[in-house]
This record gives C-alpha cells, structure tokens and sequence, in this order.
C-alpha cells in the first residue's frame, strides 16, 4: 500500500486560519469574470492539487474539469443570443461570440472554484470541523465532518466491495448484463455498508454524550503568533482585493460587447494581491518543504 503524502505546512496551520483563507477565496473569487483574475484561481488552484495529489489532480482537470469548461462555453449561446458579434445562426437564434466567452468565463470560474474545494478536502479533517463548528451547532459540526469524508470513503470502500467479489470469483468478466449486474450487487453491498456504519456512528456519538449541553472535548489544537500573524496577512490582502471589487475596477462588460477595465494603478494593487492571498498555500507548502529537506539533510 502506498504510504500516504506528507502533510504540508498550510495543512498544519490552525483549523481558524484555514477556514478563513478559503472563506476569504471563495468571496474574492465569485466577484470577477476579468480573464485575468480567472487565469490566476485556476492556474494557482491546479498548482495546488499538482502539489498536493499529483497526476490525480491532472486527470481530474482533464477528464472533469476541462469537458465541463467547453460544455458550458457551448451551452451559454444556446439559452443566450445577446451580444453584436453573431457568429453563426441555429434554427433562426444568433450564436453570439460575447454569449460564448461569458460560458467560457462562467466555466473557467467554476472549474478554479471546484479545484479549489478539492484542495480543502484534505486540509480539513473531521477533527478540524468538529473543533471550528462543534461549540456553535453540533449538528452542522457532524454534518460537515460526515460530509468532507463521504466520497474518499465511498470510493475505498467500493474498491473494497470489488476486490472482495473478484475473490470470490463474482467480477464482471462476461458480457455487459453480466458487468451491470455485479456491479449492482456492489453498489448494493456499499449502501448497505453505509447505512449500517452511519447508524453505528450515531449511536456511538449519542453514547458519549455529543452535542450535550458542558459537554467538554479533547484537541491538539494551539493558535501560535505564527498563525496570527498568518491570519493577519490573509485579511490584509482579502481587504486589499476587496478595494477592487467594491469600486467596479474588476467588472467586466461582456453585452452588447467585451470591454475589459483599463489597467488603473487600483487594479493592479488590488489584482497583486488577489494573487498573493491564492499563493499563499503553495508558498507556505514549499517553505515547509524546504526547511524538511533542510533538517534531513543536517541530521
């Protein structure tokens, strides 16, 4: 078995600068459709899954991510004829050129938004949840922790489910009836594990007591000046982005034509540290990385 990746340095951070940065990203990065602020989330966010998972993360962005981009640039002018610049005409609607790049724009947002929450998957732990959310709404706490874990855990056990009917000598190996029924047998066996492990967990939370009023927990979990200091930086620059948001310097215009805003020393400094605050992790990663190396090197 392949032993699992080493926990890089943003992972380490405590649980309330890492809800804040995402926090932080998601609200700066829903604001804007300038090409430019859309090439910084998804690039910084592939960046940070190739540094996090690898090749996986480039199968995600190819096979998942990149068909979804293209559909939704392709959609958009059927439901949308605005725009001056007709390219072509179908069934008598015009497919507009400013429709299409508004797709490809919305797509490009989505897919950098969605890599970005699959960074988060592995920097929030159940743990994590519980001790961010666990005091205000116990019940949110456990939806959350139950929810950040659900697909990774489907996905290992339905490989366990596979593995244990292929030894068995029940695998698909004959025609597809034959590969659709197995595998609905699996996903049976899968739902009914779930279902029995998601009451067992209920019961066993109920047991000890959670959600209960001065019940008190356990954490490992400590706010250095290093985290401070870290949080302190991730408000800064979200406050500097915010300065280009409110005052319209980010809008673009796509109808009745494209028209981009002039590169005013605002936007600069506010697109300078949009692009700082989506490279902090991948910064704060390698630094850790390198002081690792660092100390292996001189022990």
């Amino acid at each position: 078995m392949r032993p699992p990746p080493r926990e890089g340095g943003f992972a380490r951070c405590h649980p309330l600068v890492t809800f804040a940065y995402f926090a932080a990203l998601v609200v700066a990065s829903v604001f804007s459709l300038h090409p430019l602020l859309l090439g910084l989330t998804f690039c910084s966010a592939l960046l940070y899954a190739l540094l996090q998972r690898g090749a996986a993360a480039l199968r995600l962005a190819l096979l998942f991510l990149l068909p979804a981009v293209v559909l939704t640039a392709l959609i958009n002018p059927l439901f949308n004829h605005r725009g001056a610049t007709v390219l072509f005409y179908l069934a008598d609607n015009p497919m507009t050129a400013e429709a299409f790049l508004y797709g490809l724009a919305t797509g490009v947002l989505m897919g950098g938004i969605l890599l970005w929450f699959s960074c988060m998957g592995p920097l929030f732990r159940s743990d994590k949840v519980v001790y961010l959310f666990g005091r205000v709404s116990p019940a949110l706490s456990l939806t959350l922790s139950i929810c950040l874990r659900f697909v990774p855990l489907l996905k290992a056990r339905f490989g366990e489910v596979s593995m244990g009917q292929r030894c068995l000598g029940r695998g698909g190996q004959g025609g597809p009836l034959s590969r659709l029924r197995v595998f609905g047998r699996e996903l049976s066996i899968l739902l009914s594990w779930s279902l029995e492990a998601a009451i067992a967990t209920s019961d066993s939370m109920e047991a000890r007591g959670y959600g209960l009023k001065g019940r008190t927990s356990f954490h490992t979990f400590r706010f250095t000046r290093q985290d401070g200091a870290l949080l302190g930086l991730i408000g800064g620059l979200f406050a500097a982005a915010c300065t280009g948001i409110f005052s319209g310097v980010w809008e673009v215009a796509f109808y009745p034509k494209v028209v981009l805003p002039p590169a005013s020393p605002l936007f600069v400094c506010s697109a300078a540290a949009y692009g700082a605050l989506l490279l902090l992790p991948p910064l704060i990663d390698w630094k850790g990385e390198r002081q690792w190396k660092r100390s292996a090197v001189s022990d």
